[in-house]
Formats: structure tokens, sequence, C-alpha cells
């Protein structure tokens, strides 16, 4: 995209973030439990994104949307998030691997098409990923029990070659960010009634509209799992995080504490 090769793509934030710190920052470890807290964050944090990108990668930042809570499934019984001391979790990104060794687990790094084989087998005993996804890819035959509490979203987003852009008339660019406003919002909407079913489709409850109904057991979230989660941002997510951004982009760590920050505490 940098060099033009193509002139839009689909980001993979977390797979992005790898070059980019900063992006992350959208989505760490128990900042966004929820979807409307995620668009929050978004609102706060999108235009400093944006800015890395066209200072690092001469992209412009068209959109970012949800994959969904990504939420926890495992094999043998749990009760609440402590249940995974001693337990091999499946994990995508650093970030989140540093929460699951902060509550006494081990994060073992495994491409999603091999997750499945690695429950079955006894690779891993739990696995994190979105409802919809865990359900099309089996999981729920491996598995016996989905707690529902979200670590991160699984935001993506969509670049544009800066030149590309800079190319297009003033009017033309208007429409090309009215359409992509659009399309963003309505994977939006699409991304929780997605989740809300695949939960239900899950655990055997109705109705079960766009996956393949299950019968995990659901393991009701606690408050001494909010909680963990919520402590995880301050404690172990963001302190990571910050460390490694700043030493990439200086002003990172404080660009985030004077928009999300600032948002979070109003």
């Amino acid at each position: 995209l940098k060099a033009g090769l193509f002139d839009i793509v689909s980001l993979r934030l977390s797979q992005v973030s790898r070059d980019e710190p900063t992006i992350l920052g959208l989505d760490l470890v128990g900042l966004n439990p929820d979807y409307d807290t995620g668009r929050k964050t978004i609102a706060a944090f999108a235009d400093k994104v944006d800015a890395q990108l066209q200072k690092k990668f001469n992209t412009k930042l068209l959109g970012v949307w949800p994959f969904g809570p990504q939420v926890l499934f495992c094999k043998p019984e749990i009760a609440k998030l402590t249940d995974l001391k001693g337990k091999k979790v499946r994990v995508y990104d650093q970030n989140l691997a540093n929460f699951v060794s902060s509550v006494g687990g081990t994060p073992v790094p495994i491409g999603f098409p091999d997750v499945q084989q690695s429950l079955a087998r006894g690779v891993v005993d739990c696995a994190i990923t979105g409802p919809s996804s865990a359900n099309s890819a089996g999981w729920p035959e491996v598995t016996s029990y989905m707690l529902p509490v979200a670590f991160q979203l699984a935001l993506n987003g969509y670049g544009m070659n800066l030149d590309s852009f800079n190319k297009l008339a003033p009017e033309d660019q208007d429409k090309l960010e009215a359409g992509f406003d659009k399309l963003v919002e309505d994977i939006w909407v699409y991304s929780e009634e997605l989740f809300d079913d695949a939960v239900r489709c899950n655990v055997g409850e109705t109705p079960c509209e766009t996956v393949k109904s299950y019968d995990l057991t659901l393991v009701e979230i606690t408050d001494e799992d909010r909680d963990i989660i919520g402590r995880a941002l301050d404690d172990v997510s963001f302190p990571a995080w910050a460390e490694v951004c700043d030493a990439q982009n200086e002003t990172c760590s404080a660009d985030w504490k004077e928009t999300v920050g600032a948002a979070m505490s109003q």
C-alpha cells in the first residue's frame, strides 16, 4: 500500500500493529468491553492512528470496524477467569498473551486454522476468538464451556494509498469517505447482531439464524471477571503497549491518555 501497489486494502489491525504499534491503542485488552465503548474509543483515537499511518505508510485510514468481542472457549470446566490458572490458552497477539500470563495461564500462539485440532488433541485447554468464528471452525465440537467476556473487539480497518486519495477531486474524496462511513456503520450493526446470534447458537438457545446450533455450557460473567478485565487495562495491557509504542512514536502513550484516557474519565 505504501508503494502504491494497491489503492485500497483491508487492514487486520492486530497484525498491522506489529509494524505500527499506535494502532493497537484502539483495542488493548480490557479497553473495549462492549460495542458502545469500542465506538467511543475509535472516535477518540482514530485521528491519531490515521496521522501515524499517513506519516509512516503513506496510507489514509478510511474507517475501523469490529469482528466482534473475542471470548473464551475451554475444554475443561471453568467458572471464572481465574480458572485459567495453570491452563494453556491459545492467543493471537502479544497484548492478549500478557493478560493470560497475568491470571496464571500459559499463552500459546497458534494460527486460527490449527486451533480446532490443537483443542481436540490437548495442545491447548482453552482458546480465544469470536463466537461466530469459533462456531464456523467447529470449536464447539471439541470444547464444553464458553465465557463470553470481551477481551478485545478484533478491530479491522480500511486504508487507502494517500497519493491515490489526494489525486481525487475534493468532491470525490467526500463521496468516497461518505461511502466508507456507511459501509463501516453497516458492518458495526451486523457485527453486533451476528455476535448475539452466535452466542445463542453456541449454547443451544433460540433464535439461532446465522450459524450452527451447539450445546456448550454458558459461563455467566461474574463481577470479579469484569473487575479483572477492567484492571488489566491499567495493570497489564496499557503499560506493556506504551513501552513498545513510545519507542517508535514518542508521543504515543501521551496521545492515548489525552484522547482515550480523557474520554474514559467522562
